[in-house]
């Protein structure tokens, strides 16, 4: 079925002191999507660049959400660190509390939270640390959207305890048969048509093609393209393009998104 209106997301505040990550366009970028995942200081932003991410979110009437990560400044998150679910949570719930913190003092709640690289992977596959997550969730934040895969393990726990729920549908990433993202820490420049493609197509008949050249099926709430993408700028811009010339509107997920 086709959707009438689609959830567009993207990393924001990805960089660290003067450093960038990406191409550094988080400025355009933000008046092009509803929901911004807000990066707090652990894979990378800092307290003056979380700061001023919420208000240049709050300016254009964007989604807060919070994108905590593995404590990997140098490895930008994508590594995987052995810790144990206790040890996870806390860093989330210190992350979390760092960007709402920053979302109060702007005057504006935060909507969602999104595990970033890695430990959104981690996050799929574990079900002791997911249920710790949810649960966490569900006692400091219980009304907050949790941005996850459809066949996650996160997605199902999320479900069962009544933690609403996010899916997202990756438009930068390729999909293996499962139906997963196949995990990359080096992502090279797309075509922004053929990503406009890939996501109209998603949005109309619910189908993507997967890195072994089978088709599967896809339901999602959310699409989202990286900022740290090459050209990211342009595959938002493509894809708005896209949709909205079949009709899909760009906005937030509704407090109907599946709970």
């Amino acid at each position: 079925m086709k959707k009438l209106s689609i959830d567009l997301n993207s990393d924001m505040g990805e960089g660290f002191g003067p450093w960038v990550i990406g191409d550094g366009v988080d400025d355009c970028i933000m008046p092009l999507i509803s929901s911004a995942n807000i990066a707090t200081g652990f894979h990378a932003g800092d307290p003056n660049i979380m700061h001023r991410t919420v208000l240049l979110a709050k300016q254009q009437g964007v989604g807060i959400g919070a994108h905590p990560g593995f404590r990997d400044l140098v490895g930008f998150g994508r590594r995987h660190i052995r810790e144990s679910p206790e040890a996870l949570i806390n860093d989330i719930v210190y992350q979390l509390g760092a960007l709402r913190e920053f979302a109060r003092l702007a005057g504006v709640g935060l909507q969602h939270i999104k595990p970033h690289g890695a430990l959104y992977m981690h996050a799929a596959q574990d079900e002791e640390f997911s249920r710790k997550l949810v649960e966490t969730l569900q006692v400091i934040e219980p009304t907050l959207f949790l941005y996850c895969m459809e066949n996650s393990v996160t997605c199902r726990i999320a479900r069962e305890l009544g933690q609403p729920v996010v899916r997202e549908f990756y438009a930068d990433r390729d999909y293996d048969t499962s139906g997963s993202i196949v995990f990359t820490r080096n992502v090279r420049r797309l075509d922004p048509e053929q990503i406009a493609g890939k996501v109209l197509r998603a949005c109309t008949e619910g189908r993507v093609m997967t890195v072994s050249g089978t088709e599967i099926d896809i339901d999602f709430d959310s699409v989202c393209i990286h900022s740290d993408t090459p050209g990211a700028l342009e595959l938002i811009v493509a894809t708005r393009k896209a949709l909205g010339e079949h009709g899909i509107r760009i906005a937030p997920p509704a407090a109907a998104v599946h709970a």
